[in-house]
């Protein structure tokens, strides 16, 4: 029978091959239309969602109770994403940004320490999955809007130093970028308020406090407060959009570098 495991595992080799044909198409500056990385990203979300839905049935549960199966739907979202976005030509192109993100968290997700399993849960604590799909969802959005970010400076660079190649590339203008990047942004972060206010409610309802010294939770407060600050200057001060783009990425890289550290020692998200 196919486990989950070797079903992820396919999917992350197929985001490999991705990440070849990536660099095959920077390399000749984003100038074909073709659909050919989309359909590998595809076939890598079949697979992917195979994985999930395998590790579904086998617990019973909606599957983001461990590391393992959290990174595994914040990658799911962002391909899932990508798959909608790339349905419009000129945005098809962030598949060869995304691709090396999802290869590279694919590979951390499989490291068998972060897929620890406990007791088999009953699945009773209905808030507290939505808490957690809500605050993945938002992390899924917040790494697509890196990926929009990475791509709008890579076409600002070349509008700068090599004008012939942004003008022949197919990628859509910065505009259109800076607009997907904010709105992508502006989606997560709802996503994330609304997530922490169920987790809030719940944690009131379960233990009878709503905030405490928990790693997690202070965690959550300082990324929640980064990324309003990101949309407060955006809107407010016109932050300059190659700021802005730097800022997004280097966001997203704070909550990749530290989503498993915080979680570890957390008594409330791994007792």
């Amino acid at each position: 029978m196919v486990s989950d495991r070797l079903c992820f595992t396919l999917a992350v080799v197929v985001y490999g091959v991705s990440v070849v044909y990536s660099v095959l198409l920077w390399r000749k500056g984003f100038r074909e239309d073709n659909r050919v990385l989309y359909g590998i990203l595809a076939a890598g979300a079949v697979l992917h969602t195979l994985a999930m839905m395998l590790r579904g049935f086998s617990v019973d549960r909606c599957p983001i109770n461990n590391l393992f199966e959290a990174t595994m739907f914040i990658e799911w979202t962002i391909v899932a994403t990508y798959l909608v976005a790339g349905l419009f030509r000129r945005l098809r192109f962030l598949g060869a940004f995304a691709s090396p993100l999802l290869f590279a968290t694919g590979v951390f997700a499989l490291f068998p320490i972060l897929d620890h399993r406990g007791p088999k849960p009953e699945f009773v604590h209905g808030w507290e999955s939505l808490h957690a799909a809500l605050i993945l969802l938002a992390y899924g959005a917040f790494g697509l809007s890196a990926v929009t970010a990475l791509m709008y400076l890579s076409q600002e660079h070349d509008l700068k130093f090599n004008k012939s190649r942004a003008v022949l590339a197919l990628m859509p203008p910065i505009q259109r970028l800076q607009k997907v990047t904010t709105g992508l942004l502006a989606a997560g972060f709802v996503l994330l308020t609304v997530g922490l206010l169920v987790g809030a409610w719940w944690l009131r309802r379960e233990r009878g406090y709503i905030l405490s010294d928990d790693p997690k939770i202070l965690w959550s407060v300082v990324v929640w407060s980064a990324y309003l600050v990101l949309l407060f200057f955006r809107g407010r001060s016109g932050l300059q959009a190659r700021r802005f783009a730097w800022g997004v990425i280097g966001t997203f890289a704070f909550v990749l570098l530290t989503f498993w550290g915080t979680n570890l020692p957390s008594a409330i998200h791994h007792p």
